[in-house]
């Protein structure tokens, strides 16, 4: 085995959602993913800190999240800052050449309780990264928490229909229609 090859971290996390797929999230082991991915254990463990979390890629999504709202103009309106964020989603993470991928992830972590916990989880961090980043933007508390609540529904949203191989459409198109269905939805039920 080579002492160094290059996207060990990707490697790593290929290896775990093929077998995941193939013997199941209980039935696959470290050493089973670092070996698939023609690495060793202890390279698995500098990057992941279990098998649980490989599919979830650490704070990725929340720098994205949160770089977003930053950048967005200053005259946003927080939902706007919200959408900014999302298309940098779109155009840094959730590009057309990781639509199969996601898909497939999206069926493992589906098929198991743990990494449905782990995912939940991982929606609640995101929301307080919006939270919290909307806030230093001057964005008063209940109107950040308001805002980034119909944010983290619709990426839950736009992330399951994005993630459809069936569908063509950029996430950003369709994080957009989302959030536009996800506002009126909203507006309908204060009626």
């Amino acid at each position: 085995m080579a002492r160094w090859q290059p996207n060990a971290s990707e490697r790593l996390v290929v290896a775990a959602l093929d077998l995941f797929a193939e013997r199941g999230y209980e039935n696959t082991t470290v050493i089973d993913i670092a070996e698939r991915a023609g690495l060793t254990k202890s390279t698995f463990f500098r990057h992941f800190p279990d098998k649980r979390e490989v599919l979830f890629g650490g704070d990725t999504m929340t720098g994205v999240l949160v770089n977003g709202i930053a950048a967005a103009p200053a005259a946003a309106t927080p939902l706007e800052a919200v959408a900014y964020a999302l298309d940098t989603i779109g155009r840094e993470a959730f590009t057309p050449a990781r639509r199969e991928f996601t898909a497939r992830r999206r069926a493992v972590i589906a098929a198991n309780p743990e990494l449905q916990e782990r995912e939940a989880l991982k929606g609640l961090g995101l929301t307080a990264s919006m939270i919290d980043a909307l806030k230093r933007r001057g964005v008063p508390d209940l109107t950040s928490r308001v805002a980034a609540e119909l944010g983290a529904l619709t990426l839950k949203i736009a992330y399951e229909r994005w993630s459809d191989t069936t569908n063509a459409d950029e996430f950003t198109e369709v994080a957009r229609r989302t959030l536009s269905e996800v506002q009126a939805a909203s507006a309908l039920s204060l009626r």
